[in-house]
């Protein structure tokens, strides 16, 4: 999977994919083959940071 490069696009569409279809952000790297730390960093550049609970990017 490739993903957005842009870190607004990208939030977007990880809550997405979180939101409809994967149920922890780790299933989510997992089955797309993308490594989570990427993802972090980058939405932690725009200050969000990823909550388990809601399992979402806030």
């Amino acid at each position: 999977m490739t993903l957005p490069k842009d870190p607004f696009i990208l939030l977007s569409f990880i809550n997405t994919e979180l939101r409809d279809n994967y149920d922890s952000l780790d299933e989510l790297c997992a089955a797309a083959s993308v490594d989570r730390a990427e993802i972090e960093k980058s939405l932690t550049s725009i200050n969000y940071r990823y909550d388990e609970a809601l399992n979402q990017f806030k």
